[in-house]
Formats: C-alpha cells, sequence, structure tokens
C-alpha cells in the first residue's frame, strides 16, 4: 500500500496548541478510532488504542490486564461496538464509571449486532463518531471547546478528498460486479455503488463458519467466467477457502485489492482511505485494458 500524504492531515498536527492542563485519558478500541480521537483533542488529550498490529487477526484478540486498566482510567471510550470488540464491555463491566463516557460507533450509525461491522470504511461513521466526541471533550474541558470544534471541522474538511474519490470511481465504475472474501470493505463498495456478489459467502467466514457447497461453487465459477471484475480480500485475517478464492482470482488474471481492518503504522486515517482507494482505481483501470 503506498503512503499518501493528506495536506489536510498534515495541517492537523501542525495546528496543535499548547495545553498545560491534564490531558483527558481516551481509550481507544481500534487505532484508527484513537488516531481521530487525537486529531481531535490535539495536546489536550492522551489517547491509548488496543487494536493496532497490523498483522493481528482482530477477531482472535483477547484482552490483556494491562488493557483493563487502561479502560478503569479512562475518561472516554470509543468502541466499534456491533459484537466486534465485544471485549470492551466485559472490562467496562469490570470497572463501572458514572463519570466515563462510552462512545458507540455502531449505536451512532443507527446499526444493529448482525450487520456488518466494519463501520470504518464509511468516512460518515467517523465523521459522526468525531462530532460526538467534540461534544463529550467540550463537556469535560470547557476551556478547550473553540479548539476542539476547530479541529473537528479541519477534520471534517480532511474527508472531502476521499469523498471525492469515492463520487469519482461511482460515476467510473459503479454498476460493476466485484466481491469480497469477507465484508470487510463493504460500506466503500456500496458508497461506490458496486455490484456485490458472493454476500453469502462474505457472511460466513466473518462469522468463522464454513461457507455453504453451493455458495463456494457460485464463487469459483464467477471468478474462473470472470463474472467479477475485482476480488477484495481481508489482508489481516487467514482463511482456507477465502486464500482458495484469492488463488483462483489471481489465476484467472482478476485484479485483487487487500484492505486491512487496522490502520497501517505512520499514516492517518484519511490517508489509510485514500490509498485504499487509489489501489481500487489503479484495479479498476487494469481490469478494463
Amino acid at each position: 500500500m503506498k503512503r499518501i500524504l493528506s495536506i489536510s492531515a498534515i495541517s492537523l498536527s501542525m495546528a496543535s496548541t499548547c495545553f498545560a492542563g491534564e490531558p483527558i485519558k481516551i481509550v481507544a478500541a481500534e487505532n484508527f478510532y484513537g488516531d481521530i480521537a487525537k486529531q481531535i483533542g490535539g495536546d489536550r488529550v492522551a489517547v491509548t488504542s488496543i487494536l493496532s498490529n497490523p498483522d493481528q487477526d482482530p477477531h482472535l484478540f483477547e484482552a490483556s490486564p494491562s488493557v483493563a486498566r487502561d479502560i478503569s482510567g479512562a475518561a472516554i471510550v470509543i468502541a466499534n461496538g456491533l459484537d466486534y470488540d465485544p471485549w470492551i464491555n466485559t472490562l467496562l463491566d469490570a470497572s463501572p464509571s458514572q463519570a466515563r463516557k462510552l462512545i458507540s460507533v455502531g449505536e451512532l450509525a443507527g446499526k444493529r449486532p448482525g450487520d456488518n461491522p466494519h463501520l470504518w470504511y464509511d468516512p460518515q461513521n467517523v465523521l459522526r463518531m468525531a462530532q460526538t466526541l467534540t461534544k463529550d471533550l467540550a463537556a469535560a474541558d470547557p476551556a478547550g471547546k473553540a479548539d476542539y470544534e476547530k479541529r473537528l471541522e479541519t477534520f471534517k474538511a480532511s474527508l472531502s478528498p476521499i469523498e471525492t474519490q469515492i463520487a469519482t470511481l461511482k460515476a467510473r465504475f459503479g454498476g460493476t460486479p466485484v466481491a469480497a472474501t469477507e465484508p470487510v470493505f463493504g460500506y466503500m463498495f456500496d458508497a461506490m455503488g458496486m455490484e456485490v456478489l458472493e454476500g453469502s459467502f462474505q457472511t460466513s467466514v466473518m462469522n468463522d463458519t464454513e461457507p455453504s457447497a453451493s455458495d463456494t461453487v457460485a464463487f469459483e465459477n464467477d471468478l474462473k467466467t470472470h463474472k467479477i471484475k475485482l476480488l477484495v480480500y481481508n489482508s489481516q485475517a487467514t482463511d482456507p477457502v477465502a486464500d482458495r478464492m484469492k488463488a483462483l482470482a489471481g489465476a484467472a488474471g482478476i485484479p485483487i485489492v487487500g484492505a486491512t481492518e487496522t490502520q497501517p503504522p505512520g499514516i492517518s486515517y484519511q490517508d489509510w482511505m485514500l490509498a485504499e482507494l487509489a489501489d481500487v482505481s489503479k484495479a479498476f483501470s487494469l481490469s478494463t485494458q
């Protein structure tokens, strides 16, 4: 994945103001939410992100005592919800606090357990999170209200290139038949207006259940006959059946794009999304040559 430097993201880091008080402690279950929390809070917050290893399968994560300590001392906890990070609720229950705020992105997005939990692939969901966080920070630190609100506006503006790229891809490739080994990229596919195939197969893999024989055969046939024009696979989780579909796509010459569940190190959320969209754009261009 190529690194794309976002001017808006750079301006967010340069807009830091000197803050002499005790920083507000924020724990984010996933590192992309932690990155956004830092962009909104600046040096007025201290952010700890739990899931941050790009080589780790988030579905296999087990919380350690240090994670429990971080959450017990947090003023604000940000979780994805939708059973993606169920260990958060267990740790919150173990150290109850009336003062602590919990931001559930799933609730903000109006989703329910069973819906696709990969909410961060819809920029509007992370914007809702950022807006809620801004309000919670302003309530906890009224002196920083103007700073938080200014940073929110800068963050909102920094999402514009992502929305522009999505609109461009939708205009060029909307309706194109695509598939994935699991629905990590689902919300982004929806935003781009793609025709997403093999939905039942994807759900089975996500839920760690064996896809049905009919779903597997249908997927294989769609790859072999080139009905699918692009395959996205979860490069952070392994599954024998999903790996087979990736191998079949490669053998058929179908473009393949990897998508991760955690934000790669060294880049912002905005740059991560732009890089993955750039990979999709390149793949589609190859498939139409």
